[in-house]
């Protein structure tokens, strides 16, 4: 799942079954907002994340977090405007962090150009804020590959690292390739127009009661698109009634069946393929539960596709550990399902330029199959490929630094 440490912070860590047959990852609210010192305008929108957080809990549903989009305003700003909107930032980010929510500011670079200040501006932003993500555009549908949007993201990503304890600045920043506005899910979510209201889900836990009561991948199709569609709806139906009381527009769900710790994506897709996550088998049961999600009868948002974050995930943290599957495989898997790299550690002192050829393969792989993908990938200050993996953070499992050549 592509979260930040703020969202963390908020998200329940109940080992309970939810009371419905899936969990509410995030209610998101994209608002529309043309200045930064709007604070009204959010204002407002955390009043409706309230609500809405009340009436989904009402109905039986756990929600783990809600999070608040707002337009790429930051990427306008010549270098000196950026710079003096720090503190407007950090003004927001207290506001929704004090409601136990969390913030995107979305893409701060949206054209394919180099950005020198960009890196430094992005690390001061990580240590001014709790929990605002951001992203760089480094791929679109009208300009392709972005390179040197490519290399300023890498900068970026070598720069938040080490701007926070831990390395833990990764987690708020992600390279974005073809992201469409309204996605609920961060680092990578951003707004365009109207205010509106999107869901994000967790399901893994269903994924995987479907696949363990079938032995055949045809099955699992059918049974697992009955089940997600009876689900789906009727988080749809809550949604978008909330939606129009609240006079916003309903953007839709991210089926995204995002995992948590033992409620394991890992897990479900080895219920099916009968392997361990990583060998022969893996890819097509990727590929199996991406057909379903993308033939959902309901309004879709963002990915909707399989993610794969592996320290978010206890069982694709501990085939890591057992050396089944590296960097390459996720990307290779990310051509039939995923949603790019996503909470990847690596080693800390991984140079630019691999970090730029890495985001340049996901940019690449997004424009050739014109699908969201992103790169988030977590530089481990101190380790080296191989070495033992604890990030302190009860929501995240041990695991092992990859290769990142």
């Amino acid at each position: 799942m592509l979260d930040a440490p703020a969202s963390y912070a908020v998200m329940s860590t109940a080992s309970l079954p939810a009371a419905r047959g899936i969990r509410v990852r995030t209610i998101t609210a994209g608002i529309a907002i043309e200045r930064l010192a709007e604070l009204g305008i959010v204002e407002r929108a955390l009043g409706v994340l309230g609500r809405a957080r009340s009436r989904f809990e009402a109905e039986g549903y756990e929600v783990q977090a809600t999070r608040v989009t707002m337009p790429p305003l930051i990427a306008a700003l010549e270098a000196s405007e950026r710079r003096a909107a720090l503190a407007q930032i950090a003004k927001i980010d207290g506001l929704v962090s004090t409601a136990g929510t969390a913030c995107s500011i979305g893409p701060v670079l949206t054209a394919d150009r180099d950005d020198a200040d960009l890196a430094n501006w992005s690390a001061d932003l990580v240590q001014a804020t709790n929990g605002t993500s951001f992203s760089v555009v480094v791929a679109s549908p009208s300009g392709g590959v972005y390179a040197r949007g490519a290399a300023v993201a890498a900068e970026v990503m070598h720069a938040v690292a080490k701007a926070v304890p831990e390395g833990k600045g990764s987690f708020r920043f992600a390279a974005a390739a073809n992201i469409p506005a309204g996605t609920p899910f961060f680092p990578v979510g951003w707004h365009d127009g109207p205010s509106s209201l999107a869901i994000g889900l967790e399901t893994a836990d269903l994924v995987r009661d479907v696949f363990s009561s079938t032995s055949s991948a045809d099955g699992a199709r059918v049974r697992l698109t009955e089940r997600m569609t009876v689900e789906l709806r009727e988080v749809e139906r809550i949604a978008s009634a909330i939606a129009e009381e609240e006079h916003l527009v309903y953007g839709g769900i991210d089926p995204s069946p995002a995992p948590l710790g033992a409620r394991s994506i890992g897990a479900a897709l080895e219920a099916l393929s009968g392997v361990p996550f990583g060998d022969a088998g893996t890819l097509r049961a990727c590929a199996v539960v991406t057909e379903v999600l993308k033939n959902l009868p309901v309004k879709q948002c963002g990915y909707s596709g399989l993610m794969l974050p592996v320290l978010e995930d206890a069982v694709l943290a501990q085939r890591a550990i057992e050396g089944r599957y590296g960097l390459r495989d996720l990307l290779l898997f990310s051509s039939v399902c995923g949603t790019g790299l996503d909470v990847i550690p690596i080693p800390g002192d991984t140079s630019i330029e691999t970090l730029t050829n890495i985001i340049l393969d996901v940019a690449a792989q997004s424009v050739k199959l014109r699908k969201p993908l992103s790169a988030r990938l977590y530089l481990i200050p101190g380790k080296k490929a191989g070495e033992h993996v604890h990030v302190d953070d009860p929501l995240l499992s041990d695991s092992v630094v990859f290769r990142a050549t």
